[in-house]
């Protein structure tokens, strides 16, 4: 495939010619490529679950846009991928409006409930109950889900709220068959989910046992959920028969979330952050998501040196990555929260001149200590992985990037009884206590703190790229704390590394952020690259796989998608 590239010259203060690569023709599918995209005419979907993708095609071959299949994709994945796909928790929508051309945020995040209080998770001590924080029903955020699914649909959908449920519904019902991801997920959590009754009744056999692969998993009460639903529409989660079970497994539990909490709760469309990277225009989400804001930050940063030049995950290059990702976190920890509480330093934090600042800080030979940049205590902790994420993009010119999650596998492990519902454990996403880490090892600043109806702080990065004012590239992730700087790289992959998507997504990844001081390095990176970076005083760690990305790029008139194969089952299709 032939390639044209416009390149301009800059002067920077180190005295380094940079090259930047404009907007151009990024290689989509050559003959040079070991990975190549899934490609199609019409529409497609990308999702981590092949059922899912299945029914959001389905919705876009009968007609339906972007948001209808988004919409379903959403409904259906509480079924099929039940340790992250949910009802019971919340998320974050990007919606790129082809017909307007307008691209809007839609925050649908869990909240703290009424009666939540600062110091809620602090025994005598002063110290974090981290079983309370994590799977007690005082760990439940309000849910916001089947309220933002339903806003999207009724706002920029086309089809009813009942065909947006049929495939999810006649799941729940008939069954899915247990695969091999679904088999060892619930080997994982048979530990955390065994405290609700509820939960081993629909998980497990009658005597405790897992269902094995090829089997079938049916779950009749999610299913009589998902009908309320379709028929009763939202109300029927916040004000029915939903939520009256919901309040009646509080009120057992020594939960908080009430009546009020419930009736009270609503999304929130928001004004998307935007920012520009060597030509393309990038939306993102604004706080309580952190994704954006850093994610920009980080672009920023980056645009004052030669990347494409220095080379793909060659050490100069990650070395720059590094420390920008040391900055962009530590900015996370002092500043990010809230917006309806708190104010934060958006336009700063996301200006070219704020990252021009930090780049002249970073020294090209050598790693700047975490301890430097803001000092705070190193710390030891767990981390998980979870969350989904799904991309589509159709035919009219519309978009959604959309990643939602129960916080942990499975979230809380708890089950309304009668629901099939799982909850969520959101509320370990606030700072329970500054300067201690929660369970993606992220700290959290005061800013964060646990506050009645507060949206917690969140790493989701649901991320839309804009080439030429239409939709270009949609990604995103899961990864807890690495899904920001996965959907960095995704983004530098394909714009300064001229990969098509499915090389994008292939290529070996790391993760830096800030605390502990370290980069996380996945299997794959060469011995070479490891020793330059720990000749630059870097502490390398080897990672599990990072991340779940579901993308989609459109150019010259076809899609062309790739979902990530660091964890089975996730499918890309278009028609």
């Amino acid at each position: 495939m032939k390639k044209t590239t416009q390149i301009f010259t800059i002067i920077f203060c180190f005295n380094l010619t940079i090259t930047e690569v404009k907007s151009q023709d990024v290689p989509i599918y050559d003959s040079q490529a070991i990975f190549h995209p899934v490609i199609s005419k019409n529409g497609m979907v990308s999702s981590q679950e092949d059922l899912a993708t299945q029914a959001g095609l389905e919705v876009l071959k009968e007609g339906g846009n972007a948001i209808d299949a988004a919409v379903t994709i959403g409904f259906t994945l509480a079924v099929t991928l039940p340790r992250a796909g949910n009802l019971g928790g919340g998320g974050f929508m990007l919606i790129h409006l082809g017909n307007q051309q307008k691209t809007i945020a839609l925050d649908y995040r869990e909240k703290a409930p009424l009666a939540a209080t600062s110091d809620m998770f602090l025994d005598e001590n002063g110290q974090v109950n981290q079983q309370k924080i994590r799977f007690s029903h005082q760990a439940v955020g309000v849910p916001g889900t089947v309220a933002g699914l339903a806003m999207a649909l009724e706002k920029y959908g086309t089809i009813s709220l009942e065909r947006a449920l049929k495939p999810g519904i006649e799941l729940a019902e008939n069954g899915i068959i247990v695969d091999e991801d679904l088999y060892n997920s619930l080997l994982f959590a048979k530990k955390q989910l065994q405290k609700s009754s509820s939960s081993m009744a629909i998980f497990y056999k009658a005597d405790g046992s897992p269902y094995e692969m090829g089997e079938v998993l049916q779950q009749k009460d999610l299913a009589n959920s998902l009908k309320l639903i379709a028929k009763q529409g939202k109300n029927a989660f916040y004000q029915g028969e939903i939520a009256d079970k919901i309040i009646a497994d509080m009120e057992a539990n020594n939960g908080l979330i009430t009546e009020e909490d419930l009736k009270k709760y609503k999304p929130i469309i928001r004004e998307p952050i935007e920012g520009n990277y060597r030509g393309y225009k990038i939306y993102s989400m604004p706080p309580p998501s952190s994704g954006g804001v850093h994610l920009v930050q980080m672009l920023n940063i980056l645009e004052n040196f030669p990347i494409q030049s220095l080379g793909h995950n060659s050490s100069s290059t990650l070395h720059l990555m590094v420390e920008t990702m040391k900055y962009a976190y530590a900015d996370r920890f002092k500043f990010m929260g809230d917006t309806d509480f708190i104010e934060v330093p958006i336009f700063r934090s996301i200006s070219k001149n704020y990252a021009n600042q930090i780049a002249k800080k970073i020294n090209l030979n050598q790693a700047t200590p975490s301890q430097n940049i803001m000092p705070q205590p190193a710390f030891e902790g767990n981390e998980s992985i979870q969350t989904t994420h799904y991309s589509i993009m159709d035919s009219y010119g519309n978009a959604v990037s959309n990643t939602y999650t129960l916080n942990f596998s499975y979230g809380s492990g708890l089950t309304v009884p009668g629901t099939g519902i799982l909850l969520n454990n959101e509320m370990d996403d606030f700072t329970a206590q500054p300067g201690v880490p929660n369970s993606y090892q992220l700290l959290g600043g005061e800013n964060n703190n646990i506050a009645p109806e507060k949206r917690m702080l969140s790493s989701m990065t649901p991320t839309i790229v804009m080439k030429e004012g239409k939709p270009w590239l949609v990604t995103g992730s899961p990864g807890g704390s690495r899904i920001i700087t996965t959907t960095l790289q995704i983004i530098m992959n394909v714009i300064d590394h001229q990969m098509n998507i499915a090389e994008a997504t292939n290529a070996t990844r790391i993760h830096h952020q800030w605390f502990p001081d370290k980069i996380l390095v996945e299997r794959g990176l060469s011995v070479d690259t490891i020793k330059l970076l720990e000749a630059k005083r870097h502490i390398i760690e080897n990672s599990f796989a990072m991340g779940s990305t579901q993308s989609i790029i459109y150019e010259k008139g076809q899609f062309y998608g790739a979902s990530d194969p660091r964890r089975t089952g996730a499918l890309t299709l278009g028609y």
